[in-house]
């Protein structure tokens, strides 16, 4: 064959890739299922008229491979990587490869019929990704970032804390953790780099240019980061081309979502939203994006996004294809949440689902309205139409029991506004709705974990710097713009609770409030009960207030008119203050919350503190450029709730077990810090001696007296001796 038709043959062969994997169907569906494959294989290139064969058995039905023949080497290059182990459905992954690719196992003529068996290659034990668990006191660890200095280290609570591992440049601009801890994430402006067992290896790496956010699924499963600059694709000359994970189909995209198991692109989103240049840095991201774009339910079965004032679009993992494959039309919707739990008995089959709230605005004569819909079923379960609504905010029990909806309502003139507390009650048979109205506008709401009790915010005061952009979502229990450049606000906290009278739920009754103060956050304790109180905010005016609350404090029973059957007994345990604070964060077992102040915050004196949940100050560390104070998160517990209540009912017993290794541990801590004064001691002595001996050297051999008292001790006199070094004398004239 002359060669020149050869090389045109190899350049046909070039454009051809094998699919394997598809679906296995009758003739009768043939038609439909090459429409799907060649959609989704011309999202890497042009696929040839003649270009897709699909071979068919004796039997009638397709062998579950494939040829697709495309228009370039290039666009067949695109398909394998960008369409390998693509996820068709459920039940088929495609596998991808070129048909030249047969010629790296070498021609039929030269392969050895016999079968040789490989050499077994020697077991490397790997590094357990959870292994921080294992530590016997579950002490925890936290990250400290600081000028170019990123450190984990062990709690020590008032000690120094114990380094497991410090390095330096380990981040470009922020550190983050994965929701359950196991990873540790590092940004770059290449992408994304996560990190993890004893020594924190790299694990994975996401390339993504410019990226500046990041936010993982609940379960850890996925990854989604977005970038301000679109993505492009780089030559096909380049050496980084061939670890590139993108295709032509994902050139200008913003968005990625990322498989955390095998590390390439899911799938690619475009950005709703420009960015906003004028913002600084740090993990809170340019302000105009609305971060997370996606939001998940809590077993990463499904994400969605909403496309304000027309519809939510819904995708069901692992393919990312729409659910249903079409959006859910909402004329209006403003914003939505997904609870946080699977609710049992709704749904037309009376089946798990999750369920989805969402909200709507007055417009064309119509009232604004709060909409529950279960998901994959889309049934509308309840439904409350509301007046006179200038903003709605959704928040859910952290078990999916209740929904709280925050209603900011006109009056009468439209010159003011008030709030209006919606409580929906999921557990309960028709989803009833209570509502609690407020004089006051609410500008901050926490529920408390895995409880029904819940404390505001509230001011009669306008505040005096905005708040998120519409759909954007604060970090838990922090209000955007608040303190303002103003001053901080005169705020009131309220606290609620459930009645609860023979096991049967009543209504939310106020507890208590507390009235001028300057708190704007909430953060509670992640196993509940306590709760912090705080004035958070770089700013120079802001005092940094903190107040510790117990809602279930063991002492005297506080009789509260109007509550008897609340099951609390509030008690403000101890007031701090961290000036400039900007941050606070709970341990993730309750125990100690850190406070810090970050140069990102503009804060001038930057460091960190660390209290017990009672409010006593522990350890406080002045710390120069300090950017971060982020504590190790925990998986759930492993214990069925059988052993759980087990442990509450033994806890005094294993209390005592507890105090008494404090007290073990606060006394070797003791011990090792009086060694240390000793050793100090000696080496001062021994420096004094040097000291003398070179002294005694300069004046002549004279040394400092010493004697033995009556009891044998040796004191030290120290002689001080006066030598005229020269002497001249001077008459003065009157």
């Amino acid at each position: 064959m002359p060669a020149r038709i050869e090389d045109h043959s190899r350049t046909i062969l070039d454009t051809v890739v094998v699919v394997d994997g598809a679906p296995i169907v009758t003739e009768k569906k043939v038609d439909a299922l090459t429409k799907v494959l060649k959609k989704l294989f011309s999202e890497a290139g042009r696929v040839r008229e003649d270009g897709f064969y699909m071979p068919m058995g004796p039997d009638g039905k397709s062998k579950g491979y494939l040829f697709i023949g495309f228009e370039t080497v290039e666009q067949a290059d695109n398909a394998v990587r960008g369409l390998n182990n693509k996820r068709l459905d459920n039940k088929h992954t495609l596998l991808v490869n070129k048909f030249t690719d047969i010629e790296k196992y070498g021609d039929d003529d030269e392969e050895d019929e016999e079968y040789i068996e490989p050499p077994e290659e020697p077991y490397v034990e790997q590094e357990h990704l959870r292994s921080w668990l294992k530590e016997p006191n579950s002490v925890d660890q936290f990250i400290l970032y600081k000028g170019e200095s990123v450190g984990v280290f062990w709690n020590r609570k008032s000690e120094v804390p114990e380094v497991n591992v410090n390095r330096s440049n380990w981040t470009e601009t922020y550190v983050a953790w994965s929701p359950l801890g196991t990873y540790l994430c590092s940004v770059h402006h290449q992408g994304v780099q996560l990190w993890g067992g004893d020594e924190f290896g790299r694990k994975a790496r996401f390339i993504h240019p410019g990226v500046q956010l990041l936010d993982f699924s609940p379960c850890e499963n996925y990854l989604v980061t977005w970038s301000p600059e679109p993505i492009q694709l780089i030559p096909e000359n380049s050496p980084m081309r061939a670890s590139f994970p993108f295709t032509s189909a994902d050139e200008g995209k913003q968005i990625v979502v990322w498989s955390v198991q095998t590390g390439m692109p899911v799938r690619t989103f475009s950005s709703a939203v420009g960015p906003d240049s004028e913002n600084g840095p740090g993990p809170q991201g340019p302000k105009k994006v609305s971060w997370p774009a996606f939001k998940w339910t809590s077993d990463d079965k499904y994400l969605a996004r909403v496309v304000p004032g027309q519809q939510i679009f819904v995708y069901e993992t692992p393919g990312m294809g729409l659910l249903d494959k079409k959006s859910i039309r909402i004329d209006g919707v403003v914003d939505f949440e997904f609870s946080p739990a699977v609710i049992k008995g709704t749904g037309k089959k009376d089946e798990p689902e999750h369920v989805i709230s969402y909200w709507t605005p007055e417009m064309n004569n119509q009232s604004a309205r709060v909409t529950l819909m279960t998901i994959p079923s889309k049934e509308v379960i309840r439904t409350r139409n509301l007046f006179n609504v200038a903003e709605c905010r959704l928040h859910w029990q952290n078990k999916g029991a209740f929904l709280c909806v925050k209603v900011v309502r006109f009056t009468k003139t439209k010159k003011s506004t008030f709030t209006n507390l919606e409580f929906f009650r999921l557990n309960e048979k028709n989803i009833p709705i209570e509502v609690v109205e407020l004089k006051e506008t609410v500008i901050n709401f926490a529920w408390e974990p895995a409880g029904d009790r819940l404390v505001i915010i509230s001011t009669s005061d306008v505040p005096t710097a905005p708040g998120a952009p519409p759909g954007a979502r604060p970090p838990p229990g922090k209000v955007p713009g608040m303190p303002g450049p103003g001053g901080p606000v005169k705020t009131s906290v309220s606290f609620y609770g459930l009645e609860r009278s023979k096991g049967v739920n009543g209504q939310f009754r106020q507890i208590m409030t507390v009235e001028r103060k300057s708190s704007n956050s909430i953060f509670w304790s992640s196993n509940g009960r306590f709760v912090v109180v705080a004035a958070v905010g770089g700013t120079s005016n802001n005092t940094g207030e903190l107040d510790f609350w117990d809602f279930d404090f063991e002492g005297e029973k506080k009789e509260i008119p109007g509550a008897e059957e609340v099951p609390a007994n509030l008690t403000l345990m101890a007031s701090g203050q961290h000036y400039q604070l900007t941050d606070i964060e709970w341990d993730p077992t309750g125990r100690y919350v850190a406070t810090s102040s970050s140069m990102w915050g503009r804060a001038m004196e930057t460091g960190y503190r660390i209290w017990d949940l009672k409010g006593q100050l522990l350890r406080e560390e002045h710390v120069e450029r300090f950017k971060q104070f982020l504590w190790r998160p925990r998986p759930p517990t492993l214990l069925t709730k059988d052993q759980q209540r087990e442990v509450r009912k033994n806890l005094r017993e294993y209390s005592k077990v507890f105090d008494q290794e404090d007290i073990a541990e606060e006394s070797q801590a003791s011990k090792e810090l009086i060694a240390q004064r000793l050793r100090l001691l000696e080496e001062w002595r021994a420096w004094r001696k040097a000291v003398e001996a070179e002294l005694a050297e300069e004046r002549g051999g004279v040394v400092p007296l010493a004697f033995k008292s009556e009891d044998g001790s040796t004191e030290i006199i120290e002689e001080i001796v006066d030598e005229v070094i020269s002497e001249k004398e001077e008459e003065i004239e009157d």
